[in-house]
């Protein structure tokens, strides 16, 4: 049976190697850990039917590979996505210093209009902890991103993660600032009927006027 969804996002899963960027994908499609993680070589793909703001929203979610030596094959999947996880590893200054390089590439290659959820994962290795939480939330700030910190172990806040963004490109087609027709929005309509409800009022009221009913 065919899926029916009023939407399709496409997202994207951007950042170093490490991060656990496969692992919150696979939590958040399969609600467990992913155990035997290896670094992903290329791309990675999964995709989940979820509800959100009373529409029904098909995510088809891009985990990407953070070694440096893939970023020519991955930046050709950030063409035309509406929204991206940038993930950083809160144990890991190191992952949290190169942020500004991905999130340059999402707002080149993607789109300027992306809407970017920065997540600080490993959340659960909070001992460890080399960012705090307030750095990041003044980074995400001073950038106009959503921010949460995450953990793919334990699935705190992933979900979450997925659908704020998601609620947040929702809200930007409702109030007329994304265009889902136009090309390389990273937005289709499921069911064209929704066109139609996205009509302006004005020009029902046209079309009444026309037709004098």
């Amino acid at each position: 049976m065919s899926e029916t969804y009023d939407f399709l996002f496409k997202f994207l899963v951007i950042g170093s190697a490490g991060t656990g960027k496969s692992c919150l994908l696979h939590q958040f499609i399969e609600n467990k850990f992913k155990q035997d993680s290896n670094h992903t070589i290329g791309v990675e793909f999964g995709s989940r039917v979820v509800n959100v703001g009373g529409k029904t929203v098909k995510l088809q979610i891009w985990d990407t590979a953070g070694q440096e030596r893939f970023r020519s094959v991955t930046r050709s999947y950030y063409r035309g996505a509406a929204g991206a996880l940038l993930v950083y590893d809160i144990t890991s200054r190191e992952t949290y210093n190169a942020l500004t390089n991905w999130l340059t590439d999402a707002r080149t290659l993607a789109s300027p209009n992306i809407v970017i959820i920065l997540c600080g994962n490993k959340k659960d290795l909070d001992a460890d902890r080399e960012v705090t939480f307030l750095e990041a939330s003044r980074f995400a700030q001073e950038n106009e991103l959503l921010f949460l910190e995450t953990s793919a172990l334990t699935g705190e806040n992933v979900e979450e993660g997925f659908l704020k963004c998601a609620r947040t490109i929702l809200n930007k087609i409702e109030s007329g600032e994304l265009d889902p027709e136009r090309m390389g929005s990273g937005i289709q309509y499921g069911d064209t009927s929704l066109r139609q409800l996205r009509q302006p009022r004005g020009s029902a009221a046209q079309a009444k006027q026309q037709c004098n009913c």
